[in-house]
């Protein structure tokens, strides 16, 4: 028997062994100021390329009117309780009423967070006897849910049809001798790649499987389809999606989540979500600004626009110049490097110090070893002057890591 802690100190784990380096820069970094396509880093302005700020509503005028107005209307407490008990609102209901209209839902229920959302839900809509197939390439908080689930889980490889075949006739062949159903998961967008998920090809499958589809749409939500409501709609299955969720953290520049579908399966899961009966509603606040959000996104595509244009300027700019954006279908810009933790840590401080440009940095083990991911987000806010000056950045740092520049200049870091 061992002390609880003794594995703590022996092994930070495959980011925490870097703390020392990287916290404060790399990880945990403070940017500050006005949320917008230029910040504040270490005092320096600088471009960012790392807020999920998609139509630039973190920062409008009227927005924050919105919330200031808000703020003094409701304070930050109202209301007090969890839904079920004593913090449902008629705001909730209205801003519920108006994201079923926008998805094209027959009911929508409002959560608190998203991560704490879809984790929750998927708990929440299988049993034991029931299996959960889900892309590989999931994000962790889909990955969370599925690891409560007392059933068979089986992952299919990422935006793999026959992959997610085979699979499918496994959980078949388990369903049948414990009388359950099948749940598939997917998300509209992968946010690290880019990627839309096969979503056609996927229901395509309930012709020869039965199975219920849940879509996690948090960054489809407000920057694909016509309208900007979701990418059900740009590639038009929204109608075959069985429990529709997006979160607020992105293109509606806030907190919150929710999740639609037909009135009987929101009904379930507004009576059964344990994450939503046992915790704190969403603060009207936060509901009223909401509110505000979706009319804006509603009424003025224009952001839509601007933000598609931003996005069509900046990777076609890469591509141009040679860099390997991946198989991105979305705003999500992943630039693909080949390189150590060590030279990334060099080249991303080059970039922000000597550069001006502050953006995501990816490495092993959330990709594989031996490849650095630079992560852009455009967004409605950005201007050609900040493509411009990020191309030309890019293609400086590209040579320097070809050069060896910077393994050269990482050899102060300890190899771990």
């Amino acid at each position: 028997m061992q002390d609880l802690f003794e594995k703590i100190y022996k092994n930070k784990g495959p980011l925490g062994k870097w703390a020392s380096q990287a916290e404060g820069y790399f990880v945990f970094p403070k940017l500050e100021g006005p949320i917008s396509n230029r910040m504040y880093f270490k005092g320096k302005k600088v471009i960012t390329w790392s807020i999920n700020d998609y139509l630039g509503l973190a920062n409008l005028k009227e927005i924050r009117d919105t919330d200031a107005d808000a703020a003094l209307k409701f304070g930050n407490a109202y209301p007090m309780g969890a839904r079920m008990m004593s913090g449902h609102t008629k705001l909730h209901e209205e801003l519920e009423k108006k994201l079923s209209d926008f998805v094209e839902k027959e009911s929508s229920y409002v959560l608190n967070f998203g991560y704490q959302g879809i984790l929750s839900i998927i708990d929440t809509l299988v049993s034991k006897n029931d299996v959960i197939v889900y892309d590989v390439d999931s994000h962790a908080c889909i990955v969370d849910g599925v690891r409560l689930h007392l059933g068979k889980r089986f992952t299919f490889k990422h935006n793999d049809i026959d992959s997610l075949r085979k699979n499918l006739i496994r959980a078949q062949n388990f369903v049948e001798k414990t009388g359950g159903g099948i749940l598939v998961i997917s998300e509209g967008v992968f946010g690290m790649r880019g990627e839309q998920g096969k979503l056609k090809e996927i229901i395509n499958l309930k012709n020869e499987f039965k199975f219920r589809f849940l879509l996690d749409d948090a960054h489809g939500f407000g920057t694909l389809g016509e309208r900007g409501n979701g990418t059900g709609f740009e590639q038009n299955i929204q109608k075959d999606i069985d429990v529709y969720f997006a979160t607020f953290a992105k293109s509606m520049a806030s907190t919150g989540a929710f999740v639609s579908g037909d009135k009987e399966i929101i009904d379930f899961l507004k009576y059964n979500m344990r994450s939503q009966m046992f915790a704190k509603s969403l603060q009207s606040a936060l509901v009223y600004g909401a509110i505000k959000r979706l009319d804006l996104i509603i009424q003025n595509p224009s952001y839509k626009d601007k933000l598609w244009n931003n996005v069509n300027d900046l990777q076609n700019g890469l591509v141009e110049k040679g860099f390997d954006i991946g198989n991105t279908q979305s705003c999500v810009t992943p630039v693909y490097l080949k390189g150590t933790i060590p030279e990334a840590m060099v080249l991303v401080k080059d970039l922000r110090e000597n550069y001006g440009i502050f953006c995501s940095i990816v490495v092993y083990p959330v990709i594989p070893k031996g490849m650095i991911l630079l992560r852009l987000i455009p967004t409605a806010t950005h201007t050609k002057e900040d493509i411009d000056v990020t191309l030309d950045a890019f293609s400086k740092i590209r040579k320097k890591l070809e050069d060896g520049v910077y393994i050269r200049l990482s050899n102060s870091i300890v190899s771990v």
